[in-house]
């Protein structure tokens, strides 16, 4: 049996064609006409007024939050729960990150906790959307607007996603979507910063762009680093949207045929979708119940071993070594994170997926599973 990777991008033609004219005219760096109509043709989608494409989602969250222009030491409350690049991009703007735990089922953000972290130094809130299912937003925007925070949303892997009827990304201030290879709509390695409403958008380009002033194109009064997008990237990336509905029918489907084929199997929690959400299904996750005796450590590589490529959870930021050697999170535990970070990955989720290889991949789950 071949082996079945965790994700395989879906290139379309028209992406050959675009690349193809970036070549023939030379506009192969950082000008060129399709980042202007990549940005907007991914913010009109979004429901944003504007985007600021960049050549990563990790950039994007940095500019972002930067954009805030928050003074040092403010507090900013994200998820333990999320990849590293969320609290780096905090503490680079000199700010602290505060942590709360996830939610046991959609394994999001806790709205419920958020009030509880708040203080005078809060100044902003970063939900992270989570493997295709939304944060409840709601409630967020609405302590948000009691006390004046900003809200920047990680978005990178919601391409698509929907919170009772509007697309996540563009209900903060800011959202940040990464194109990296392994997401709904890809362009190799980039992403991009859509404003709600326009408000930040000329100081995230100014951001972008190492900071060079309009006035005077070498002189800086600000340190700055090149996230700049490529013409060729963004070319790319306009023929991803142009395909994006299909790409989240085709992960809708394979959200719902892992479901139906894994549902009746009693030793793992599956990804679920709330009557508000419109879950797009990023990477097909599954968490393993107290009853097995083994982790998702070697639950990968019993399944690798039947040629099933896996990816593990993230590690909760409070266990992060690199941040609790700068003292952040002394004696901090969320239990809900720490447990899915255990007993939790994804299987193969990519867009070239099909019905054969997931049912080779529920196979070999419940023949591990059937083991013990």
């Amino acid at each position: 049996m071949n082996s079945i990777p965790v994700n395989e991008p879906l290139i379309g033609n028209n992406a050959a064609k675009y690349v193809a004219e970036c070549v023939e005219s030379g506009w192969v760096s950082s000008e060129g006409r399709f980042i202007g109509e990549f940005e907007g043709a991914w913010a009109s989608f979004c429901g944003g007024k504007e985007g600021v494409a960049v050549n990563s989602g990790t950039a994007a969250l940095e500019i972002a939050v930067a954009a805030l222009e928050l003074e040092p030491g403010s507090e900013v409350i994200l998820p333990s729960y999320t990849i590293i690049c969320c609290a780096m991009a905090v503490i680079a703007a000199g700010c602290t990150p505060v942590l709360v735990d996830c939610d046991s089922n959609t394994w999001c953000m806790d709205v419920n906790a958020v009030a509880d972290k708040i203080t005078p130094h809060t100044r902003a809130i970063m939900p992270v959307h989570i493997f295709g299912h939304p944060v409840d937003m709601d409630p967020l925007m609405a302590l948000a607007d009691k006390h004046g925070l900003a809200v920047v949303e990680d978005a990178a892997e919601f391409h698509g996603a929907e919170y009772k009827g509007k697309r996540v990304g563009a209900i903060g201030d800011l959202g940040c979507f990464s194109f990296y290879a392994n997401k709904i709509i890809t362009t190799g390695e980039g992403g991009m910063v859509v404003a709600r409403d326009g408000t930040h958008t000329e100081r995230l380009r100014y951001l972008r762009n190492m900071c060079f002033r309009s006035d005077r194109r070498f002189r800086h009064t600000e340190l700055g680093r090149n996230f700049r997008i490529t013409n060729l990237q963004a070319a790319i990336g306009l023929s991803q949207v142009e395909a994006v509905e299909s790409h989240i029918e085709k992960k809708r489907w394979m959200g719902s045929t892992y479901g139906e084929q894994l549902e009746e199997e009693p030793h793992l929690a599956l990804p679920v979708e709330r009557d508000w959400a419109k879950n797009v299904y990023w990477m097909y996750g599954v968490v393993l119940d107290d009853e097995v005796p083994f982790e998702a450590e070697e639950f990968a590589s019993r399944l690798a071993a039947k040629g099933i490529a896996t990816r593990p959870f993230f590690v909760g930021m409070h266990e992060q070594p690199v941040l609790r050697e700068r003292g952040l999170f002394e004696s901090e535990s969320y239990p809900v994170t720490e447990r899915i970070a255990r007993r939790g990955l994804y299987l193969p989720s990519g867009l070239t997926l099909t019905e054969e290889q997931i049912g080779q991949v529920c196979e070999a789950v419940k023949t591990v599973l059937s083991d013990f």
